[in-house]
């Protein structure tokens, strides 16, 4: 019988676990100084000094050189404290700071590549460094203190007598608690970027066997969350004969529990005392199941995504929620097959990442902090004067035009208010809107840009799209084999925007499963068994075609959009993009697309456009607002939404009739005043805000009737255009003031030179006149044109 290969490993652990203890007593840093969140409380992008110069300390690690501000401090020492004091259950040990460490300190025991190389031992020799290293606990365990707490400090003090008396020969009573069970912390290895050697996160199908017991770090996206159950750590039993404790390490996925007593006592009387497992004593650790698929740029031509199975323990559960994406540094492990599936597998195992790290792509709103670049970029635009204009323009800026569109998809990410009545009542702060349009009008890449921008954004087209796959599918667990309900696209999506191309391909019964959520937020669910509400607090962004493909300017919007009236008027706008011919703007547009094609960027602005990463900083900081309505702006948003209705009212029975407009579209204009008062930082709405709402529910009927003139053959001078500008800002007032038209001629391209030249004309054809200094601007004639209308 020939004996087993043994390998002598050139490896001093006792050396190495010096040098941990070590670096725990010793590292310094000096962490970084974030601006607080409580820094934009009291700003209003009105005031002058809204964004001031701050200084700030840049992060400066010892050993690294570079002034600093402040001393200091012991970075892992004051989280070893914490743990002792019970304010803290894990330490994570960066193993960036720990190769600096060992740069400055001689690379000779090469402590990195050693924890890289073989994480799952160096966690044991880490905990016992850190068990050494441990400061005394600040305190005292009463019995009105947590009852594991008590247990803990219980099994120390014996194990400290255990010790003494061993020390002084004498006899010793039963042995040391494991020490798994005594340590109320959890370690964890945080990886080296990446890219600091070069390299990057790994996708699925690029784990090899090479990379088996090694720390590595992959990125995917989070499909599958199990529930949180408990995984026991230590099983403790009690003998029934001689009392005593027995203790059982548990460090693989499976076991057999005990069931004679192994004790001396037992052992010597040959009296095989019956095992009773003690639940109080055991020690147990959440553990949660995830299934990361790759990213879709990840998938090679003519391949399916992989999945990979990750582990997580501890206080790194309930981090992933289902849609996020991710990189996860863990230990890439086999697990072998049990029971049947073992016997069918034959030498083959499964393999499985324990969980070490997670960083977020893709932080929430809540969790997100801007930076000092940030902070100085809003600064400079602000001072610019034209902070929403350029904020939309950033919007997708390698698409051409759109201002109007882009700023209705601004208000949309930042959102209204939600309110929460006494009584439970729930009123939405969501935008929901739908971009209906000719093809060619970059619908669907709009939708793309935002799913990327928000922080849980969902993309999903029509016809792949089912009812279960928006809302919600029963599916059995894996794990523990129950009925379980996995969500959909809406669920995925929420506190996101949920973004549904080809709106109009859908199927109806498919499509009646959005009603509730546009409105009441939630998906009511009676299946096999399972009745629940799930929460889909989300905005929907849907884009559709018209019927027949086109939009047919002979017959009435209403039969163009094709859209039940139950589902129209939950979206707060409905957004007409037409494409009309046009000599100039198809110049334009062409010279645009060109210039993306051979540049590979859009074009120059007058400003830098912010990425997303900026703008989802500065969305964070405005959804912290919550602006309330005075009751002179109530009185005017009531005067407006009257005028609404009774030019509804008018135009209904007509062609011109383009969607009913109801108590939802006084929501719909509440809801976009109040984002526009959060994207100025503000605590009131005022009546601007309103009149810019206004504004965008009529610009988005605005093209349908561009293409009523155009195919009247109607005048299309930049004269002519200024005119029906002003008129819509008029409405049925007859008057408006100068500042309003200026923001909006010079909002859709046109100079001052050209508002000055068209308002002088038509004031010479008495169409118009300039009061009050040249602050208003009143037409002529306008009674006697609104008592016509009224008696006819």
């Amino acid at each position: 019988m020939t004996a087993l290969p043994v390998v002598k490993i050139d490896i001093d652990y006792n050396a190495q676990q010096e040098a941990f203890e070590d670096f725990l007593k010793t590292f310094k840093t000096i962490t970084d100084v974030e601006i607080p969140r409580d820094a934009f409380s009291n700003l209003h992008i009105d005031d002058e000094n809204v964004f001031e110069e701050t200084p700030r300390r840049r992060t400066t690690r010892s050993g690294r050189g570079g002034a600093t501000q402040g001393a200091p401090k012991l970075k892992y020492l004051e989280q070893l404290q914490q743990v002792a004091n019970r304010e803290r259950e894990a330490v994570v040990i960066d193993l960036a700071d720990l190769k600096e460490y060992e740069d400055t300190n001689g690379g000779g025991l090469k402590l990195v590549k050693s924890i890289e190389g073989n994480t799952a031992h160096y966690l044991e020799v880490f905990a016992r460094a850190i068990d050494k290293a441990m400061p005394a606990e600040s305190l005292n365990t009463s019995y009105n203190d947590d009852v594991l707490d008590v247990i803990l400090t219980q099994r120390r003090n014996r194990n400290a007598v255990t010790e003494s008396q061993q020390e002084n020969g004498g006899d010793a009573p039963a042995a040391f608690f494991p020490a798994l069970l005594t340590r109320r912390y959890q370690v964890y290895f945080k990886p080296r970027d990446p890219s600091a050697d070069g390299g990057k996160s790994l996708a699925v199908r690029q784990v090899r066997g090479e990379h088996l017991g090694h720390l590595i770090t992959v990125r995917g996206i989070a499909t599958r969350v199990s529930d949180v159950k408990p995984a026991v750590l230590v099983n403790a039993y009690t003998c029934d004969r001689c009392g005593s404790e027995i203790f059982q390490e548990i460090k693989t996925k499976t076991f057999s529990p005990l069931v004679e007593c192994p004790s001396e006592e037992c052992q010597k009387n040959q009296a095989k005392g019956q095992l009773f497992m003690s639940t109080r004593a055991s020690k147990f650790l959440p553990f949660q199941e995830v299934k990361v698929q790759e990213l879709a740029e990840q998938v090679p031509v003519g391949h399916i995504p992989r999945t990979l199975t990750v582990h997580l323990h501890g206080s790194l559960t309930r981090t992933i929620t289902p849609g996020d994406i991710v990189d996860i540094g863990g230990i890439f492990l086999p697990i072998p097959y049990t029971g049947f599936r073992a016997i069918r597998a034959g030498l083959l195992t499964d393999t499985y990442l324990e969980g070490q790290f997670i960083n977020q792509h893709k932080k929430q709103y809540d969790d997100i902090r801007m930076d000092e670049k940030t902070f100085h970029r809003i600064n400079s635009l602000r001072a610019s004067g034209n902070l929403y204009d350029h904020l939309a323009r950033s919007i997708a800026p390698e698409i051409f035009g759109h201002l109007d569109v882009k700023k209705c998809l601004l208000l949309l990410l930042i959102g209204g208010v939600t309110k929460e009545m006494g009584d439970g009542m729930r009123i939405r702060g969501d935008i929901n809107v739908c971009l209906m349009g000719d093809p060619g009008v970059a619908k669907s890449q709009l939708l793309k840009y935002i799913a990327k921008v928000a922080p849980r954004g969902v993309y999903t087209s029509g016809r792949g799209s089912s009812g279960v796959g928006l809302t919600a599918a029963v599916m059995r667990d894996p794990v523990t084999d129950e009925m379980v309900l996995e969500g959909g696209a809406l669920v995925l999506a929420d506190n996101g925007i949920c973004c549904i191309d080809e709106f109009d391909k859908m199927d109806d019964s498919d499509r009646t499963a959005i009603h509730e959520v546009m409105e009441q937020q939630t998906i009511s669910i009676s299946k096999a068994g399972i009745t629940t509400s799930l929460n889909a607090r989300t905005s929907i962004l849907a884009a559709a075609n018209p019927l027949y493909g086109r939009y047919n300017p002979k017959i009435s919007p209403v039969e163009n959009i094709n859209l039940p009236a139950a589902l129209l008027s939950r979206f707060d706008i409905l957004y007409l993009i037409l494409d009309t011919p046009s000599r100039d703007s198809d110049e334009e547009l062409a010279r645009h697309v060109t210039h993306v094609h051979m540049e590979n960027k859009a074009p120059e602005m007058d400003f830098e456009p912010l990425s997303p990463n900026e703008m989802r900083q500065y969305i964070a900081q405005a959804r912290q607002k919550r602006p309330t309505v005075p009751k002179e702006v109530a009185d005017y948003v009531v005067n407006a939404y009257v005028r609404l209705r009774q030019q509804g009212k008018r135009e209904e029975g007509g062609k011109k009739q383009f969607a009913h407009v109801s108590p939802r579209t006084l929501l719909g204009v509440l809801r976009l005043a109040q984002a526009l008062a959060r994207l100025r930082f503000a605590d009131t709405v005022v009546m601007e805000d309103v009149d810019e709402a206004l504004r965008l529910i009529s610009v988005s009927k605005a093209s349908l009737h561009e293409s009523d003139s155009s195919a009247l053959g109607a005048d299309l001078t930049v004269s002519s255009k200024i005119y029906r500008i002003i008129r819509a800002a008029a409405g049925n007032r007859g008057e408006v003031d100068m500042r309003t038209v200026r923001e909006r001629v010079l909002a859709k391209g046109f100079t001052e030179d050209n508002l000055v030249r068209t308002v002088e004309e038509y004031e010479g054809l008495d169409v118009w006149q300039v009061a009050e200094n040249g602050s208003r601007l009143m037409f002529i004639g306008m009674e006697e044109e609104d008592e016509d209308v009224e008696m006819s």
